[in-house]
């Protein structure tokens, strides 16, 4: 049997499909549900991108939670910024060339807003979570090498800093897994605070000498 680092006290909700959150959370032992939600690709007018993100974690949630009322539901968008531009996904090669030379030896910031959200209890809780990141100075061949893997298609600024594109990063201030889909300490705290989750397993008793005090 696989040790929980933590185990969830209810039923929990992902609201994203990502495959990058689910490994996330997986990876701490919690067992949950994946129910996809869509939300809007572009900001509104005027809409900031750190608002504009934090916006679409709680419509993810919200959607969701609607349709399940009793769970709890974690709904969570992250965008890649430069220069005030949100960088999406590249359309192709070409464009995600072109990315990653304008952010080489430049600093970007990664925005992740997440929600929990509870109807029947009526809670929901949001963050706004943001990491630095800073890419060192590479040359076109670099890129393109990083290109042709086929890494940098399906990610939001065209890399993946947890496979091949964290050898172009220098440096971050923040967190890193934040940088990969989900800001791991930020929504623990949050589903502990909520009582979503609790620590440990049945083993864990064991580990802990027993108090002398009565």
């Amino acid at each position: 049997m696989i040790a929980r680092f933590f185990s969830t006290t209810g039923k929990l909700i992902l609201a994203s499909a990502s495959p990058r959150r689910k490994a996330l959370l997986q990876d701490i032992g919690l067992e949950f549900e994946i129910i996809e939600a869509q939300g809007e690709k572009k900001p509104r007018a005027g809409e900031t991108p750190e608002d504009f993100v934090l916006r679409a974690g709680r419509d993810k949630a919200g959607k969701v939670s609607r349709e399940n009322p009793e769970s709890w539901v974690l709904g969570a968008d992250t965008v890649v910024v430069h220069g005030g531009r949100i960088l999406g996904k590249p359309r192709n090669a070409e464009e995600a060339l072109t990315v990653l030379l304008s952010l080489s030896g430049q600093k970007h910031r990664v925005h992740t807003g997440f929600c929990l959200e509870n109807a029947v209890k009526k809670v929901s809780v949001s963050r706004l979570v943001t990491t630095e990141v800073y890419f060192s100075s590479f040359s076109k061949e670099i890129a393109a090498a990083y290109v042709a893997t086929g890494e940098p298609l399906d990610k939001a600024g065209s890399y993946g800093i947890q496979g091949g594109g964290g050898l172009l990063v220098e440096r971050i201030n923040g967190s890193y897994s934040n940088v990969v889909g989900l800001p791991l300490a930020e929504v623990i705290q949050e589903m502990l605070g909520c009582k979503v989750i609790a620590p440990g397993h049945r083993y864990m008793k064991s580990l802990i000498p027993a108090s002398k005090h009565p």
